[in-house]
């Protein structure tokens, strides 16, 4: 993938929103990272058809897709989702982040996701971020305390993941707690 398109830039690593050309890439990157995606992920459909419908939410108003890609090469090395986009009174959305196997434990993650949060806070003027986290998933709960996020509550049986009902801790920050972190 050529490195274009990028909104914003970090040291290392650059955001920019997910492209239909990148179903390869990422389809490779899911395959090679599925033994440590599947306890949080589940399993999940691999097809164009599946990634045209990923997509497609991203034309909605209430949803933003990203990818995380290392600015020297252009190589993807995480993901990342604002969802449920609510505006008004609210002005939030809740954040989902994928990790892959092969650039796990580089920082690569915690750059680009600050990278997310300026353009969140900034450019989506979003006021509030949530971000619902297994319990057991102790690598994502500390990227969100790194990030500054506030564990504010425990949601029982919250989504459906791998055949049963999950439980998620629900971390939360907002836009003035990013300007004085």
């Amino acid at each position: 993938m050529a490195v274009t398109g990028y909104l914003l830039q970090g040291p290392r690593v650059a955001l920019r929103h997910v492209l239909r050309e990148d179903y390869e890439e990422l389809t490779a990157l899911v395959h090679d990272s599925a033994e440590m995606l599947q306890r949080w992920l589940g399993a999940r459909e691999q097809t164009e058809e599946a990634f045209s419908s990923y997509l497609e939410r991203f034309d909605q108003p209430t949803h933003e897709g990203f990818v995380i890609c290392l600015r020297s090469t252009g190589a993807i090395v995480g993901g990342v989702n604002i969802n449920n986009i609510i505006r008004g009174a609210l002005q939030s959305g809740t954040v989902g982040y994928t990790a892959y196997a092969s650039t796990a434990g580089h920082g690569y993650m915690t750059e680009g996701l600050r990278l997310l949060l300026e353009y969140a806070f900034g450019k989506l003027e979003l006021h509030r971020l949530e971000a619902n986290i297994q319990p057991d998933n102790a690598p994502s709960r500390n990227l969100a305390k790194r990030l500054g996020f506030q564990r504010e509550g425990y949601s029982v049986a919250f989504q459906f993941i791998n055949g049963a009902w999950r439980d998620h801790e629900r971390w939360a920050l907002t836009a003035e707690a990013t300007t004085t972190a």
